[in-house]
């Protein structure tokens, strides 16, 4: 996933960010309400990560502009703010989910693995493509009953088809999933992970349209 995080504590931004990244996903960190409002006008994300107390603005008054606006963008509320008041307020603002600080980040992980399911309209996360059977909580893949050792990267981009069965993907929806603001892309670089899927997961399982993308093949 594409995941946006506005948090302007330095600490416990680069710890999440680590976290949500080892989990196999581009995160994009802004430290204030500006810049996630410039994020969010040229960037798709998959799920945004808010604080709600902010050195230009709250938290609260961002979310409800956006829901506004009809963005329907999947947002965790994180916040040190843990009266009942607070919690019913960012879920009446529009909110998918709340944690207190300080939290697991392991917790966390699960909660973001949770909204992406519902999102995309699967919330159980075992899932069966063919002689594939996937744990979306787990983030496992077995084969014919055998693990199979998909590295994060290729994680990501598994999770992409797996979120959107049969869905046509072009290759910049498929590169926003391997790659947050600032990093290289290589002209082949999806070329060379769908080719490596194919190898672990057998090649049937994801098709080539030609000069338009690739899909998985669920049956």
């Amino acid at each position: 996933m594409r995941v946006l995080l506005v948090e302007d504590a330095v600490g416990l931004g680069d710890a999440v960010r680590e976290q949500i990244a080892d989990d196999g996903h581009a995160v994009d960190w802004v430290q204030c309400l500006d810049h996630a409002r410039s994020s969010v006008r040229t960037t798709p994300y998959d799920l945004i990560l808010l604080d709600l107390m902010l050195p230009d603005g709250r938290g609260l008054d961002f979310l409800r502009q956006q829901r506004s606006a009809g963005d329907v963008t999947p947002v965790i509320i994180l916040t040190a703010q843990d009266q009942i008041s607070e919690r019913i307020a960012g879920l009446n603002a529009g909110a998918d989910d709340y944690l207190v600080k300080p939290f697991d980040l392991f917790e966390l992980s699960a909660r973001v693995a949770a909204v992406a399911r519902r999102y995309s309209g699967n919330p159980n996360p075992h899932i069966k493509f063919g002689d594939l059977q996937v744990d979306m909580s787990a983030r496992t893949v077995q084969r014919g009953g055998l693990v199979v050792d998909l590295t994060a990267r290729e994680w990501a981009l598994f999770e992409a088809f797996v979120q959107r069965p049969t869905a046509l993907l072009s290759k910049s929806q498929l590169e926003e999933r391997l790659y947050a603001f600032g990093a290289e892309i290589e002209s082949n670089t999806i070329e060379v992970y769908i080719s490596r899927l194919r190898k672990k997961l057998g090649r049937e399982m994801i098709e080539t349209v030609r000069g338009m993308g690739y899909r998985l093949i669920c049956e």
